[in-house]
């Protein structure tokens, strides 16, 4: 979903300043692109599954060899028989291989926006990879194989690390127009904003001993009104509220996903990041905010000493982000701009 959210940002871009955009995408994202876009083509698309906060790689690998069985044919001939008639001149990838394949058959330039290219294109300090050097070296070899080749990639980040490689650059993460105007308003509550999913009685206990008010959100998946437990609040899911809980909250507790991380230290909202088990991209994130000191990283959020831990540190992770700046997407999508007056042919040539 951080994919989909990202890409509608470039998409609305595009599309204001006169662009054709035909949109490829996989399940919830597809549902959340088809609600603002009318040419969202749905294709089969790579999952994780997930449980304990751990990624479980035997059910994954094995749901998605099953899936992909069913769902590769469909998707070659979604690409190669219907967006022919279309006839684009540029594909831009948000960590998608079939678009990826769709330029490289048919000989189009090709610009990659991701996150994950930090992961392979920058030079990473050894204390990021500290305690995970097979996970890093795994993960950095999946992600160069994945989209090799791009004409340019573009790197969201709220850290800078330095590219090592040709044709790559880093720029601060992209932001939700919802995010950017919710930084007019953003006040410091006292509530915790929490994001985890699925039950988890040992969180669930953490969270209480805090004695504040916590604002949970996907502890109880498909709910469609609030239930209260103490101080305990496990609200239905809602963009809007989501994003009002985050604008006034205290501090963020959730895993070690991009998206919302950025847009936590956007807004100013120091973060305790528990990355997903076996997942290194998110140990990365997490690594990178407690070194930048907008938070703090944490191996379990069960254990009854790291809330406090956190909650210690927020004062001087509100030091810490009161220096960070960022003026909007301005600066990705300016470049994203003179890549296509580089790239795409002339209107009168087209």
């Amino acid at each position: 979903m951080g994919h989909a959210m990202r890409s509608r940002v470039v998409i609305e871009h595009l599309v204001a300043a006169g662009h054709e955009v035909e949109i490829m995408a996989s399940g919830r994202a597809c549902e959340f692109l088809a609600k603002r876009f009318a040419d969202v083509n749905r294709i089969h698309g790579f999952h994780m599954i997930l449980d304990d906060n751990r990624v479980r790689l035997g059910k994954t690998l094995q749901s998605n060899v099953i899936a992909g069985a069913r769902g590769v044919p469909h998707n070659i001939a979604a690409y190669f028989e219907g967006i022919r008639e279309r006839a684009p001149h540029v594909v831009i990838s948000d960590f998608e291989s079939w678009t990826y394949l769709y330029a490289k058959t048919h000989g189009l330039p090709i610009l990659s926006i991701d996150n994950m290219q930090v992961i392979h294109r920058c030079k990473l300090p050894a204390e990021i990879r500290e305690g995970h050097e097979v996970a890093f070296q795994l993960t950095k070899a999946f992600i160069k194989a994945k989209l090799p080749g791009c004409d340019e990639y573009f790197i969201t980040a709220f850290f800078r690390p330095p590219a090592r490689k040709p044709d790559t650059h880093v720029f601060p993460p992209i932001l939700r127009p919802e995010i950017l105007a919710a930084a007019a308003t953003a006040t410091r509550g006292e509530h915790l904003l929490v994001y985890q999913p699925g039950a988890n009685a040992a969180v669930e206990a953490a969270l209480a001993q805090t004695g504040l008010e916590c604002r949970i959100y996907g502890m109880r998946p498909g709910a469609t009104e609030e239930a209260r437990a103490g101080k305990l609040r496990y609200r239905p899911f809602s963009e809007a509220g989501f994003i009002a809980d985050l604008a006034s909250c205290r501090g963020v507790v959730a895993a070690g996903g991009f998206t919302l991380m950025g847009e936590a230290v956007f807004l100013a909202k120091p973060m305790l990041a528990v990355p997903l088990e076996g997942q290194f991209e998110q140990i990365l994130n997490a690594r990178y905010l407690e070194r930048m000191g907008y938070g703090m990283a944490a191996d379990d959020l069960g254990d009854p000493t790291v809330l406090p831990a956190f909650l210690q540190r927020i004062p001087a992770c509100e030091r810490a982000l009161a220096g960070y700046t960022q003026d909007g997407n301005r600066e990705l999508l300016a470049a994203v701009d003179a890549f296509l007056r580089r790239n795409a042919p002339a209107r009168d040539e087209r």
